[in-house]
């Protein structure tokens, strides 16, 4: 940095290395809604190929595949050889269920978030942007300068 690094430079700079903090965790977030997203998902269709689910859910009896999925599980015999204990297996699907729709909804969330915080950004790296070239800085120089050594940065 040749040129001086003026107070209101280091506030901003400052208040962007905290969105990006910020930013990072989003991420984070984000990609764990993801994760339980695919996960349910794929707990979801592994019980589905195992079992004959469309059969019960039209009401048909019959026996259903072996299978080692949670879903899968409930198509046994109920207990006293009842046919597949349906209570059991409406239970696993109802919190496949409500995890895809939590997921789903931290997701969206994360998402609205992080575009806000991105608004913000853009906001600030104007500023700061206009700031350091009032400064002396080329607008080069001000577009690339690492905010988090900026924010750092002693007076001159």
């Amino acid at each position: 940095m040749a040129c001086e690094v003026p107070v209101r430079a280091r506030e901003l700079a400052a208040r962007l290395a905290a969105l990006f903090v910020a930013d990072s965790q989003l991420a984070a977030r984000l990609n764990d809604a993801q994760h339980r997203l695919l996960g349910a998902n794929d707990r979801l269709w592994s019980a589905l190929q195992r079992a004959d689910v469309l059969g019960l859910a039209c009401g048909e009896a019959r026996r259903f595949a072996p299978g080692k999925g949670a879903i899968a599980e409930r198509m046994v015999d109920a207990p006293g050889g009842d046919g597949p204990d349906e209570a059991a297996m409406l239970g696993v699907l109802e919190r496949v269920h409500m995890t895809i729709g939590g997921a789903f909804i931290d997701y969206q969330g994360a998402c609205e978030e992080r575009r806000r915080l991105a608004v913000d950004v853009g906001e600030l790296s104007e500023q700061l942007i206009v700031v350091l070239c009032a400064a002396g800085w080329s607008e080069d120089a001000a577009r690339s300068a690492d905010v988090h050594a900026l924010a750092m940065a002693a007076a001159r």
